[in-house]
């Protein structure tokens, strides 16, 4: 049996020709199944929590809707932990083409993936990247053909790689969403610095339907600029490519951000923000710093919180793995805050370089939170309590609401698992 996760937990107006889609006609549609792969869903806890890995945000897309659009007339669906199939369930066909999670296409990949025969894998070296046939075969790990990758891809194997690898998903997002399209107006009172077009006649800066931007500083030198449908930079507010912000996220007056940054969609920040992704729904609305940096959905970062990213001796930093149940080794120098879903930070908090926060978690308080907190735990330097599920969902409800999204059932019923998995890490 294969290390899958089937566990069970109780511009210039030039037209640029960028074709990332993958020709089908109608007898070749595929049904395409991003998995999970075993370990690597357990290394990329605490996001992984609450959501397959295909749904993690890296660029400007999750990695299914990166797929979705390589593959826009066939079905995609996910294959993931037991707790999460109710929320996200496999779509099973007589013939499939199973994709790991982790992996984000590229048009090379996604043609060679395209074009695999019935009961053919790819691997590169150990990793399965995709296997195409039934769901037994794929289950028994029945390959009667191998085939081997060699060319370069991008694959999510820890939680730094997503800061770490955004600048270039972010890049190569920009061309999927925006090519032979043609942006909104940027409005006279925003300076552009760096090329207002690339090289290929691709604006350099989009803006969506309905997206407001005045009085902003914008250097594309790095990279593209997108601002999605709805979404709102305030004056005075300074970016630097590349950066995204997702449908209806809003930047607020006088923010600093740095390149390589992403807001999901209805996000909120302000202060100065270096190298962040921000899954969606999640607010760091005013000053403090945040960089190298991954926040789920649903957190909030109070007023004048700043979160270390490098250390003062300048040694390589040691980040908190779910799977090792320890710190372990990143080679790395710079790295900032993980956050969970659902979690929060109260004002002027203070966070230490690689600190791992959890699912549904409240720190507030002075000093120095240790650098891992587990899910559904309250506090802060002097200690920790435990986090109720009736208080979790009470509270969950309330920041829910405020965007009219319902905490359902099935969200619920997550969240009782994450609750009880969470006992192991405290």
């Amino acid at each position: 049996m294969r290390n899958v996760a089937t566990i069970n937990f109780e511009k210039k107006d030039k037209t640029c020709k960028f074709d990332t889609k993958i020709k089908t006609d109608k007898h070749s549609m595929k049904n395409i199944i991003l998995f999970d792969h075993k370990d690597t869903w357990t290394d990329l806890l605490p996001l992984s929590y609450t959501r397959p890995l295909a749904d993690i945000r890296i660029g400007i897309l999750t990695i299914r809707e990166k797929w979705k659009r390589y593959f826009p007339d066939d079905t995609v669906s996910c294959l993931t932990v037991g707790y999460l199939s109710a929320k996200y369930p496999t779509v099973e066909a007589d013939d499939n083409i199973f994709i790991a999670g982790n992996i984000c296409p590229d048009t090379a990949l996604a043609r060679r993936i395209g074009a695999l025969e019935e009961g053919q894998s790819l691997h590169a070296g150990p990793e399965l990247i995709a296997f195409r046939g039934s769901r037994k075969q794929f289950d028994a790990a029945e390959f009667a053909d191998d085939a081997t990758y060699a060319d370069e891809y991008c694959a999510i194997r820890s939680l730094y790689d997503i800061f770490m690898k955004n600048g270039t998903q972010l890049r190569a997002d920009f061309r999927l969403l925006t090519a032979g399209r043609h942006s909104q107006p940027l409005s006279d009172s925003c300076v552009v610095i760096g090329p207002r077009c690339f090289d290929d006649g691709m604006p350099s800066v989009f803006l969506e339907e309905g997206a407001s931007v005045e009085a902003v500083s914008l250097n594309t030198s790095g990279g593209p600029i997108y601002i999605g449908r709805n979404a709102t930079v305030m004056e005075g507010s300074c970016i630097r490519a590349p950066f995204a912000a997702c449908e209806k996220a809003q930047v607020n007056m006088g923010s600093k951000i740095y390149g390589a940054t992403t807001l999901g969609p209805y996000c909120k920040v302000g202060g100065e923000l270096n190298n962040v992704v921000m899954f969606g729904f999640s607010n760091k609305a005013h000053d403090g710093f945040l960089g190298n940096a991954v926040i789920g959905e649903w957190c909030n970062i109070g007023a004048g919180t700043n979160a270390s990213n490098l250390k003062n001796d300048y040694t390589e930093i040691k980040l908190w793995n779910y799977r090792a149940h320890r710190f372990l080794r990143t080679g790395l120098q710079f790295c900032g805050l993980i956050m969970g879903d659902h979690s929060k930070a109260g004002i002027n908090c203070m966070f230490n370089t690689a600190t791992v926060i959890g699912v549904g978690v409240n720190i507030h308080g002075a000093g120095f939170p240790r650098n891992f907190v587990a899910s559904f735990s309250e506090g802060g330097a002097t200690g920790y309590a435990d986090v109720s599920v009736a208080k979790f969902f009470d509270i969950a409800k309330r920041m829910m609401a405020r965007r009219n999204i319902e905490l359902n059932d099935v969200d619920k019923e997550i969240f009782e698992n994450i609750y009880r998995i969470a006992d192991n890490y405290k």
